[in-house]
C-alpha cells in the first residue's frame, strides 16, 4: 500500500514537471495584469540612474514629455571602475527593495531598431545569481534570458510589459500588451527589485537604446500569493 501511494505521488509529480517544463498553448486573449494590485507612490528619487562609471547621467539618460530614453555604447566604461560588467544605462527602482509578497513592474517600453544584444529589464536579486528575471533583446525579438522567445518584432513600437514576482510561489509572470507570455519557477528568494532600461550584453551592437514611460510598482495586498490573473495566452513554463 505504502508502495503503492509512493508511485503515484511520483507519478503525479513527474506529469506536473512535464506540464510545467513544456509550451503551453491557450487563449490569446488580453487582461489586465494589474487587476488585484495596489500602487505603490513614485517620485523622481525612487528612480536611480546606473551609467558608465565616467559619464555624466545626461551623456546616458534624458526625461523629456514623459519618456525616459536610455542609450549607451559598446565602448563605454562599466558601472564601475573595474567592473567585469558590460555597459549599461538603466533605472534602478529604489525604496522598493523587497523579499516577500507579490510585486508588478508595470511600463511601456519603445526598442529602436538595430538595438540587439541587450537586456531592457532585470527583476533583480538572487541567492545564487545576480538575478531572477532578465528580458533581452536580439535582432528584433525579446527573450526570458536567451531560453525562451516572448515576442517577435519588438522594433519600433510601444509595448505594455507587466512582470509580476510571487516571492511565495517562486514565480515570475510575464505579460506583453496584457497576454501571459511566460511563466516560470524562478531562483532562490533574496533582496529583489527592478531595473530597467539597456544594460549591453554578448554580441551587443554598437548602440542599444530604450524608452519607457508610465512606470509603475504595485504589489498585492496580503500574502494570498496564488490569486494571480491565470487566463493564458501563448507562455512557457520551465523549471530554472
Amino acid at each position: 500500500m505504502a508502495m503503492a501511494i509512493t508511485l503515484s505521488f511520483i507519478f503525479v509529480r513527474f506529469v506536473c514537471l512535464l506540464l510545467f517544463a513544456h509550451h503551453i498553448i491557450a487563449s490569446s486573449e488580453s487582461v489586465d495584469p494589474t487587476e488585484g494590485f495596489v500602487d505603490v507612490p513614485l517620485n523622481k528619487y525612487n528612480f536611480q540612474n546606473l551609467k558608465p562609471y565616467d559619464l555624466p547621467v545626461n551623456k546616458r539618460y534624458s526625461f523629456e514629455n514623459g519618456v525616459h530614453t536610455m542609450w549607451v555604447y559598446s565602448t563605454d566604461n562599466p558601472l564601475a571602475n573595474g567592473s567585469p560588467t558590460h555597459p549599461r544605462s538603466e533605472i534602478r527602482i529604489e525604496g522598493y527593495y523587497y523579499v516577500t509578497g507579490v510585486w508588478q513592474f508595470e511600463g511601456y517600453g519603445y526598442i529602436p531598431s538595430g538595438t540587439s544584444g541587450v537586456c531592457i529589464m532585470q527583476v533583480f536579486g538572487a541567492k545564487t545569481h545576480p538575478t531572477t528575471l532578465m528580458l533581452k533583446v536580439n535582432n528584433g525579438t525579446l527573450t526570458y534570458y536567451l531560453s525562451s522567445i516572448l515576442e517577435q518584432n519588438i522594433y519600433d513600437r510601444w509595448f505594455r510589459l507587466n512582470v509580476i514576482h510571487d516571492t511565495e510561489a517562486a514565480i515570475t509572470r510575464t505579460f506583453i500588451d496584457g497576454i501571459l507570455k511566460y511563466e516560470a519557477f524562478n531562483r532562490e528568494n533574496s533582496s529583489h527589485h527592478f531595473q530597467f532600461g539597456v544594460y549591453q550584453q554578448e554580441n551587443a551592437s554598437f548602440y542599444t537604446e530604450s524608452r519607457w514611460k508610465g512606470i509603475r510598482v504595485l504589489k498585492k495586498p496580503g500574502d494570498d500569493s496564488r490569486k494571480l490573473p491565470l487566463k493564458i495566452g501563448n507562455i512557457s513554463r520551465k523549471l530554472l
